[in-house]
């Protein structure tokens, strides 16, 4: 089906030129070939006049087939005063070998008189220049007007005949670009209007998120007549970012009912937006619209118990629409319903007339008050929910620790810790420095040697634990940990103030978070290592 509105994806080329992103050329392979399998209709991988690396991802793309999304090469106008036949950045568009080519050129009047330094008639040949050369090497051309809603704002004649200048060399688009984003919807539908109404080409949009209209303003353009919408996933770009696709590609499919990537796709939106942070080496913003793990949870009483009864009360659309799923968080703030949500999907038998529901409650709730955060420690929340329910020991504790942190001048620090540890099967105790650990029974002193290793206090004492652990049970060899995380709860306590950490740990099959708090990062560093491995431990 022929899309009402084409997604094009700038995130290989405007996308990398935001802070802290840098694309490998193997990188920009991996990307545009998951965002073909998405679906969308452009991809623009870079502008080969501008580095080596983007000249090698177009002769490494010339070998790989897409399937959906046609490739489209960037670049800008010939420049002043040189004919287009002998402009080097042009030839390498051609060169790059790609079917679509999009060039941006000058509308604003102030950008031709301060920027290029020439005159408003040689800027209108540049632009039909460089539009008609490409053109008669059969290349699909898509023309960026670069600064078109600030230049029309600034003198509308002369943006009008720019763009009209494109048309008439035989653009296939003409995009208008919001390129300092600082415009508001009501002026970009309006202008978008009057391009609409005055030209005979397609229209599409490009926005920038710097005032935080990316999205909004597309989605105006969009419902004023454009039917080419640019941006990258997760609003990648410089400054503040560009448009996200992420966002709009729902908007356009689910809220403007409008045709755009295949149906099918959509389910895989949250997908395709880890895969791309994930290449980046960004962490997930979790405060995403539609796919951040934020963006269908739920913390307030109220919102849970109707959301159990009804889910479109506070949800505006399925969350698998989307590729994404409810999340009940767990608070101070929780309700009843909070907790037998949360405690159904970590697997327990849970009901509002469950008896112990209020003990559960009131004590996550005192929990929270002291510095504890369950929101990303399912670990440490289901081991509270079987203790309080199962009223039985679990399989292990400590009994006391010890750590010691010792360093020679010349020499790296050596991290020590003792662990004794109670299982059912008796007391014992354990050592580990950096080395190795010394493990032994209490009862009749019967002494094993395994090894261990200790880089840090904390790895010391994890290493002393899994040692005695791993004696009785074996599985957990498989469980390792994945991050560490600490946070300080009260600044101005300095270096006395509580400590929360939180740990993520994984067997391999699947993964978990648990959480400690103390005054002692040590002590608390601890508690969620123990909550680790209890749960490690724990039958679902």
């Amino acid at each position: 089906m022929k899309p009402q509105v084409e997604i094009y994806d700038t995130t290989l080329r405007d996308g990398s030129q935001g802070e802290g992103i840098n694309f490998s050329v193997a990188d920009k392979l991996r990307i545009a070939e998951k965002l073909d399998a998405f679906g969308v209709h452009y991809i623009e991988g870079g502008w080969p006049g501008s580095n080596p690396k983007d000249i090698e991802f177009f002769a490494q793309a010339k070998k790989r087939k897409f399937k959906h999304a046609r490739l489209a090469a960037f670049g800008s106008t010939r420049k002043k005063g040189v004919p287009v036949e002998q402009d080097d950045q042009v030839r390498l568009l051609i060169e790059a070998g790609t079917p679509v080519v999009t060039i941006y050129g000058k509308t604003s009047m102030l950008h031709v008189t301060e920027v290029l330094r020439c005159t408003p008639e040689e800027n209108l040949g540049m632009i039909g220049d460089t539009v008609k050369y490409l053109k008669d090497h059969g290349k699909f051309v898509i023309y960026d007007c670069e600064h078109a809603f600030d230049g029309y704002k600034l003198n509308a004649d002369y943006a009008l005949a720019t763009w009209q200048a494109a048309e008439k060399a035989g653009a296939d688009f003409v995009v208008l670009c919001d390129t300092n984003g600082g415009c508001l919807p009501a002026e970009i539908a309006a202008i978008t209007k009057t391009a609409v109404g005055r030209l005979n080409c397609k229209i599409g949009i490009h926005t920038h998120d710097d005032i935080g209209m990316g999205v909004a303003n597309a989605l105006a353009s969009l419902a004023a007549g454009a039917v080419h919408v640019q941006g990258t996933i997760n609003g990648y770009g410089e400054r503040t970012g560009n448009c996200n696709l992420t966002s709009v590609i729902p908007c356009v499919a689910l809220k403007m009912k409008k045709t755009c990537v295949p149906a099918k796709s959509l389910a895989k939106l949250k997908e395709l937006s880890m895969f791309v942070d994930e290449v980046a080496n960004l962490r997930h913003n979790p405060r995403l619209p539609w796919v951040g793990s934020a963006a269908f949870a739920h913390k307030g009483g109220a919102h849970v118990n109707a959301v159990q009864k009804l889910a479109s009360s506070y949800e505006h659309i399925n969350p698998e629409l989307v590729g994404n799923e409810r999340n009940i968080l767990i608070s101070d703030l929780s309700g009843r319903s909070n907790i037998v949500i949360k405690a159904q999907e970590l697997g327990f038998k849970l009901t509002n007339d469950t008896p112990e529901l209020r003990q559960i409650l009131d004590t996550i709730k005192q929990r929270e008050h002291e510095g504890f955060e369950f929101e990303a420690a399912e670990g440490s929340m289901a081991l509270l929910i079987e203790k309080i329910l199962t009223r039985k020991e679990l399989p292990f504790k400590v009994d006391s620790y010890q750590v010691s942190v010792s360093r020679t001048h010349g020499k790296a620090a050596l991290c020590e810790a003792s662990v004794k540890v109670s299982v059912d099967r008796g007391i014992f105790k354990v050592n580990a420095d950096g080395k190795h650990s010394r493990f032994s029974r209490l009862k009749d002193l019967n002494s094993h040697e395994s090894e261990g290793t200790g880089d840090g206090p904390v790895n010391a004492l994890d290493s002393a634990l899994r040692s005695a652990l791993t004696k009785f049970y074996p599985q957990l060899k498989k469980v390792t940990l994945t991050d560490y995380k600490v946070r300080i709860l009260d600044g101005v306590a300095g270096t006395a103030a509580k400590t929360r950490v939180l740990i993520e740990s994984s067997d391999g099959k699947r993964e978990w978070g648990t959480v400690g708090v103390s005054e002692n990062i040590i002590e608390a560093s601890l508690q969620a290592l123990v909550d680790s491995m209890e749960y490690a431990l724990l039958k679902k």
